[in-house]
């Protein structure tokens, strides 16, 4: 209790004051000290362009994507709380030529943060310099790719194709950053895992007359937008018309009847010709291949997936099956794929079927445009066309060679 009071109680009007002018001489050397700081990643602002001029790199707020270092000289204890984001450089371009070296002093640093002032916290920056030139302004139209979707379909839709498969976006900008997205142009990829099962079964909830198996997803505005990190940080809005018809199709994965016999072909290779020609070797009947007025033919019922009714209505009678005929030592188990005869004719058919559907439906979009989706959308079919059992398996055929035959047998035929 002694030892308290002698250090607190005595004198201690003294020990007050001793202690105040302790904490005033702390605050006068603390707020006089000078220091120097290197402070990296200092946005520049360029302002007073002419209106037909603009810096490549240059961001709408007239931020430019190049940054600066400066080495700053004041008050220890602002500059020990100073940051880049705090500052800025705003540089003037009044009356200045094309290309110009920007002497930076003290009088282009400008403080975001209101509660510093820079005028009484900074005495001198060393000199740095940094090179603008201008360029003309001008406005274009860059082409856009709309790639192949990534991600996976939902469960019961299989993905068709898109379209349009190219729009244009309109940008400003100095003229050789713009001549370069021109020439090289953009891409713009979707994701099909961001379109929900629940979206597509609400869209075949009320179809149109014949088209139960054909899905258009129109694609929504938030996704029709593009970066151009070289014109802005925020992504462009594509302002192309043609955007307002972007979609995404999908078929639906249920069966479809085929409804109609298949003849079965072999070809013969010249090479093989001397021991593998129609003479040598026949295509067996059985009870999967029949012959039918001197054709050889599957009459079995099969079913296809991957296409639209109004597609195999067109084509089911100018399908066959052909079997490549090979050699033992080339292949034990021939190959065979499904072809379409004379697909120009059948593809020509389908445009003209489907623009005479259509109407105007599409009366927004150029006609020659609608006819090169719909020559796509048919060669799409074409390509996703499989043949399937009535028990939903892809048909699996063994075929070989026998004696004088070439054998086809159904591995998974009910």
């Amino acid at each position: 209790m002694a030892l308290w009071k002698q250090l607190f109680i005595e004198n201690w009007q003294r020990k007050l004051i001793s202690l105040l002018l302790a904490i005033v001489i702390w605050m006068i050397v603390n707020f006089s000290m000078s220091a120097t700081k290197i402070l990296s990643n200092i946005p520049v602002r360029v302002v007073n362009l002419p209106p037909e001029k603009t810096i490549e790199g240059m961001q709408t707020n007239g931020i430019l994507n190049r940054k600066i270092s400066l080495s700053l000289t004041g008050n220890k204890a602002v500059l020990d709380e100073l940051t880049n984001k705090d500052l800025e450089v705003v540089l003037d371009a009044a009356g200045k030529p094309n290309e110009w070296i920007a002497n930076i002093t003290k009088k282009h640093l400008t403080c975001i943060n209101h509660s510093i002032d820079l005028n009484k916290a900074l005495t001198k920056i060393a000199p740095a310099e940094m090179i603008i030139k201008q360029s003309k302004l001008i406005t274009d139209k860059i082409p856009i790719l709309i790639t192949q979707p990534i991600g996976e379909a939902p469960k019961g839709y299989q993905f068709l194709d898109l379209w349009p498969y190219q729009v244009s976006l309109t940008v400003t900008g100095p003229e050789e950053a713009v001549k370069r997205l021109k020439m090289k142009g953009l891409k713009l990829t979707f994701n099909l895992n961001d379109i929900s099962k629940a979206e597509l079964d609400a869209l075949t909830a009320t179809p149109k007359e014949g088209a139960a198996d054909e899905i258009s997803f129109f694609v929504p505005n938030s996704w029709k937008k593009v970066s151009v990190p070289l014109l802005s940080e925020s992504p462009f809005e594509i302002d192309d018309p043609q955007a307002k018809a972007l979609r995404i199709d999908f078929s639906r994965q249920d069966l479809i009847a085929l409804g109609h016999p298949i003849p079965v072909t072999v070809y013969f290779p010249p090479k093989y010709s001397a021991t593998l020609n129609p003479e040598t070797y026949a295509l067996a009947t059985n009870d999967f291949i029949v012959k039918k007025n001197g054709i050889k033919m599957i009459t079995a019922p099969l079913c296809v997936q991957g296409v639209s009714r109004r597609f195999l209505e067109i084509v089911k009678d100018r399908i066959q099956i052909v079997i490549i005929a090979l050699p033992k030592s080339e292949r034990e188990a021939l190959l065979w794929n499904t072809q379409f005869m004379y697909p120009h004719d059948l593809e020509d058919r389908y445009v003209a079927k489907m623009m005479l559907e259509q109407g105007d439906e599409s009366s927004d979009v150029l006609p020659h445009l609608r006819e090169d989706f719909l020559r796509n959308r048919f060669r799409s079919y074409m390509n996703h066309f499989r043949l399937y059992t009535p028990n939903h398996k892809k048909l699996s055929l063994k075929i070989e060679l026998q004696a004088d035959t070439i054998s086809v047998t159904p591995l998974n035929y009910p």
